[in-house]
């Protein structure tokens, strides 16, 4: 099974890709462990990413398509995977199109986590004070919500259009959205 798990920060990706992971017997994948991981072991392209991130810049597209596709080709993902936090933009969503068909695979679903601002400023909130986050601040949280409203909701009606989407409430206990989640992918 390959899974892209999506919605805003807050809505709990992370912790249902991990439940996820568990239950279907595959990776969860986020992004952001690919970078770190990458920038730790200083691997070429983690030396690459890192030229952009010491400028303050985002990492481009086309490398952040490639560290995602080096991800995507090693031997623990051969089953199967859930991808958190790509793709994020139109031309991301395309080359994750190409990467499956090079490597001769198709996107099962996407799980799109929903939830209302309140319920996500309350969460990262919390969140900021349980571990110490700084970067959860009140107008951070704002600017992360409204990128994700520009630039990576709009890429929910694509995935609708190829009836791949399943939206699911993410309000409620930790295990209820689990079981919503399973029983749509049912």
């Amino acid at each position: 099974m390959r899974l892209l798990i999506m919605g805003p920060q807050g809505v709990g990706k992370g912790t249902q890709a991990a439940l996820l992971s568990k239950r279907y017997g595959i990776p969860a994948i986020s992004t952001g462990d690919i970078f770190r991981y990458n920038l730790k072991n200083q691997t070429p392209l983690g030396v690459q990413a890192q030229t952009y991130m010491d400028k303050g810049q985002l990492v481009p597209d086309d490398l952040t398509n490639r560290i995602v596709e080096d991800r995507l080709g090693m031997d623990d993902v051969r089953n199967g995977w859930i991808l958190d936090g790509y793709p994020r933009t139109i031309a991301q969503v395309h080359a994750l199109d190409d990467m499956l068909a090079q490597m001769d695979q198709q996107l099962d679903h996407v799980i799109a986590l929903e939830a209302s601002r309140e319920v996500l400023f309350k969460r990262m909130e919390k969140r900021a004070k349980e571990e110490g986050r700084p970067d959860d601040t009140p107008a951070a949280i704002r600017e992360r919500l409204e990128t994700y409203d520009r630039e990576t909701a709009p890429l929910l009606d694509v995935f609708e259009q190829r009836g791949k989407l399943l939206s699911v409430d993410g309000v409620g206990e930790v295990d209820e959205i689990n079981q919503r989640i399973i029983q749509g992918l049912s």
